[in-house]
């Protein structure tokens, strides 16, 4: 049930934090709010929140310093909702734990899509550990016998592909940074500017027959890396 769900807002913009929060409300959410990233940890802390929403330009410390610290994603996921559209703030956000990256200004529809997501995919990991089995629509990954399939039919994925495809799955509905699909997948940082990393994901989505334009699994975040959608 969404009224289950607790969210925190840090926010150092009253109107926006207003507005969210009764959007939210609405939503059947129960939502705390904070002016700066002091009070935000405090109220993380005391009040367990299931998701935290949170403004990079803080006046006390910078939402990326909280996120590159650890500090406040012990707590719960992280969405960033931000100003900040340029690509450097998005990978270094991702990288350093944020679940998703949100620019401002921003559709309602889609705040409460990607929250949904976030929550939706936390929630799931612990059933999904034990599973040797992976259901997403139409496809069915078996990590027993390795074997892929797409509807009926098997794919022949290589050893990279395969290893492609469950960091994908693990990470479902997640924005995901060039720079963590390259360490997930190889284990060593990129020397060819990710193009080996393309090549890949293009392989991976032709037998997966997916179509660039309008996606069924891969989606491209430009500028980012790529996401799973899997829905």
């Amino acid at each position: 049930m969404v009224s289950d769900y607790r969210l925190l807002i840090i926010e150092d913009d009253d109107s926006i934090q207003h507005t969210l929060k009764l959007l939210l409300e609405e939503q059947g959410y129960k939502v705390f709010c904070a002016n700066n990233a002091r009070v935000g940890l405090s109220l993380a802390k005391s009040n367990n929140p299931d998701l935290i929403l949170l403004d990079l330009g803080l006046p006390d410390i910078d939402g990326i310093t909280l996120l590159e610290k650890e500090e406040i994603s012990s707590y719960a996921p992280v969405i960033v909702l931000t100003a900040r559209w340029q690509d450097q703030d998005k990978v270094r956000a991702l990288d350093a734990g944020a679940e998703d990256y949100i620019v401002k200004p921003f559709s309602t529809i889609e705040l409460f899509a990607r929250i949904r997501a976030v929550l939706r995919r936390n929630n799931m990991v612990p059933e999904l550990v034990p599973s040797k089995e992976l259901r997403i629509g139409n496809l069915i990954v078996n990590q027993e016998s390795r074997t892929v399939l797409l509807g009926k039919d098997e794919l022949h994925l290589t050893p990279y592909e395969y290893k492609l495809l469950l960091v994908f799955i693990e990470n479902q509905g997640k924005a995901l940074t060039h720079r963590f699909i390259q360490h997930e997948v190889w284990g060593y940082p990129s020397t060819d500017e990710y193009k080996t990393l393309r090549v890949l994901v293009a392989s991976l989505r032709r037998k997966l027959q997916d179509n660039h334009s309008h996606p069924e699994f891969i989606k491209t975040e430009v500028g980012v890396g790529y996401r799973f959608i899997g829905e």
